[in-house]
Formats: structure tokens, sequence, C-alpha cells
């Protein structure tokens, strides 16, 4: 008769080695002999805790097999996969190739499973330290350092693809939860919030058809270089103050928008300017296609304007933050925005704290104070302590 197991999982060390081994019995109650790839007990007993709990998930095999994958392997599988249209934006697949490009160089042979957060902050260290390297006739020449927004992104990349991972149990936790990036980066993503005054500073000093740009998008939330930009005139409808956005940025973003009557304004504006082409806003280059950019425009009309620079598109972050202030349900606000996921609401939340602080800067600290008595009502009774004003 078989000896009862008295022990789920348990540690010991072979001969002549300082690492820590696990040995344990799977769902099938085959038993497992695997190196923690630790010398540390406290790192061995995680390693044998998330062997377990993955077993009685059932997915053990799949972190099995994260422990078998090489960073390499996963990042070719991840841009293949997850980061290509549809699932990903042209250019969001452009910016995770680059930031793959750098991550491979540290960790293209290291197991997935054996990536630490010390790895990373030591690769953002790294990072930190090297200069932009611009191609030249003569080969490359070296700038100036790497801004820590650039090294900021491709730990964000970094993040975003070790969480799929983690979704797809290859993973038990993902290392970049505990990584201290080691810059600091001043206003990094956090969307500006236009106040009104600020908005019409800005639009006095900008040309006309930028003008239309800040109002429409200030009233629609349209992504201005995927939808405004090549919006056709054929897709406006300024009788029932609609437009027609048939391509966007997710299938949500299909559909048709309404218009306030500053909207209609702009875009009636803007066609008054557009002349014969078939574009909103023909391009000054291309007769034949629509503008591009507005950078430079943006920069110069901020500057003109003395207001610190932000991004164009804190415009739609805008919309969304005086849809919520007025008191709209952010259930409604997602759909406005015709977003996929209602979580993306969540980065507009900083800037109605912005709007909290605003209302709490009006905070009257010396109210009604040149009223008799200590009490801030006085009706018939002689003064009290009540909070109405007497009429």
């Amino acid at each position: 008769m078989a000896r009862p197991v008295k022990h789920d999982g348990s540690l010991y060390k072979r001969e002549g080695s300082k690492v820590w081994w696990m040995r344990y019995r799977d769902k099938d109650g085959v038993r497992r002999r695997e190196s923690t790839f630790t010398e540390d007990w406290t790192e061995a007993q995680k390693c044998l805790r998330q062997r377990l709990q993955a077993r009685d998930n059932n997915t053990l095999p799949a972190l099995r097999r994260g422990h078998d994958l090489t960073f390499g392997e996963w990042s070719d599988f991840y841009l293949e996969n997850f980061s290509r249209p549809p699932f990903r934006a042209p250019k969001t697949h452009e910016v995770n190739e680059r930031a793959l490009k750098h991550l491979r160089k540290m960790f293209e042979n290291t197991k997935l499973a054996e990536l630490t957060a010390d790895d990373i902050e030591g690769f953002l260290r790294r990072r930190l330290k090297q200069r932009v390297q611009v191609k030249a006739k003569n080969g490359f020449v070296e700038k100036g350092l790497l801004k820590a927004t650039t090294v900021h992104q491709e730990l964000r990349v970094l993040r975003r693809m070790l969480n799929v991972a983690v979704r797809k149990k290859f993973l038990f936790a993902n290392p970049c939860s505990g990584v201290e990036f080691p810059a600091r980066v001043d206003g990094l993503f956090r969307p500006h919030y236009v106040a009104w005054s600020e908005q019409q500073k800005i639009e006095f000093a900008a040309p006309e058809y930028l003008r239309n740009v800040i109002r429409i998008v200030t009233e629609t939330g349209l992504r201005i270089y995927k939808e405004l930009t090549p919006i056709k005139k054929e897709q406006l409808d300024l009788e029932n103050r609609t437009v027609w956005i048939p391509d966007s940025k997710t299938p949500n973003g299909i559909a048709e928008v309404p218009l306030t009557e500053i909207a209609v304004d702009a875009f009636r504006n803007q066609l008054a300017l557009s002349g014969p082409s078939p574009f909103l806003f023909p391009s000054e280059e291309n007769p034949d296609g629509f503008q591009k950019t507005f950078k430079t425009v943006w920069h110069a009309t901020l500057r003109r304007a003395k207001v610190r620079y932000f991004r164009i598109y804190d415009l739609r972050s805008t919309y969304a933050t005086r849809l919520s202030a007025g008191g709209v349900a952010d259930e409604w606000v997602t759909q406005l925005l015709r977003q996929g996921d209602a979580k993306v609401f969540k980065k507009y939340s900083q800037m109605k704290l912005q709007m909290k602080r605003e209302a709490l800067a009006k905070l009257n600290r010396q109210a009604n104070e040149s009223g008799p008595g200590f009490g801030t009502a006085q009706g018939q009774s002689g003064p009290g302590f009540g909070t109405v004003l007497a009429q």
C-alpha cells in the first residue's frame, strides 16, 4: 500500500548546488521536480505556491509553457497576434515595434518567467543614460540624452505585453508591477482640461481653420487625425445636425455623431474655407488630399496665446470632462466618446479632480462674517446657528 502524501509540495537542494528545487504533484498525480532558479528560500516558496495554485486552477500547463518561453519568442507572438490591426491601430503597432527593438537587445534570450523587476529597472537606468542616435550620410550621429518620456513609453509597451502573458496564464504576475521608474516625468500622460476662458484665448490667437477644429472637437469629441481631418463634405448633414464617421480607431467609433449649435457653426465656417475640395480640411501641399497634421500651427498658436503647451488631442478629453461635469452619467459619456471599453474613461478622472480643486479654490472662508452674531442666519427670533441666509 502506498504511503500517504503528507505535504502538497516541498523544497530541497541538490548535492553541490545552492539553488532551491521544488517537488510537487500535478493534477494527474505525476511527481514533478523543477528548479526555482533562486537561492532565496522565501522566493523559492513563492515559486512553489504559484505552481500549486496554477495546478488547482487548471492553468499549470500554460504556466509551465511560460517558463520555457524566451522573451524574444513571446515578443514575436505578441507583435503578430496582439499588436497588429484590427487589435491595435497601425501607429500603435509601430510604437510597439520601436520599443521592442530596444527591449530585445537586453532580454532577447531571457526566459519570460525569469524576468524580474530589478532586471527591468536596470534596463530603464541604462536607457536613460543613452543618447539619441540620428542616421546621417556618414553613419549615426549622437545627439542629447534620451527623454524620460521615450523610455517610459518603452516601459508601457513592456507592461502591456506582459499583461497579455498574465492573462494567457504564461506568467503568474507581471514583474512591471514592482518597477519604480528611475526618473521624474512631469505631467506624463495626464490629460489637460481646457477651461472656457483658456479656449477663448487660444481661439483668438488661432487661424480661422484651427479655430474651427478647436470648436468641433470640444463639442463632438471627434478623434482629430483619424476622424476629423479625413471628413468629406458629403458626410455632413447640417440640416439634421449630424456627421457620419465611416472609419475610426475602433468599431464603436463608426457611427453618426450628433452636433451642437457651436459645432454646426464651426462646420459651416469650414465649408466656406474649404473651397472646391471634396475634403473639409484640404491639404495645402496636395490638392487631392486632406490635412495630415496640425502640429506646427498648434505649437505656434499656443505660443502666441501664451498658453503652456498641451496636446491637441486633449481637446477630446475636454469634451468628455465637460459632459461629465454637466452631470452626464459616465456610461453615456463612454457612448458619446464611442469607446469600446468603459475603462478608458478612467483617464478623465484626473481632469474631474482638477475641476474640483478649482472649485475649492473659490471657497469663501469669510462668508457672512460681517453679520451680527456667530450664526449665519438671523430671523425674527434673534441670532441662531442655522446655515441659510434670512431673506
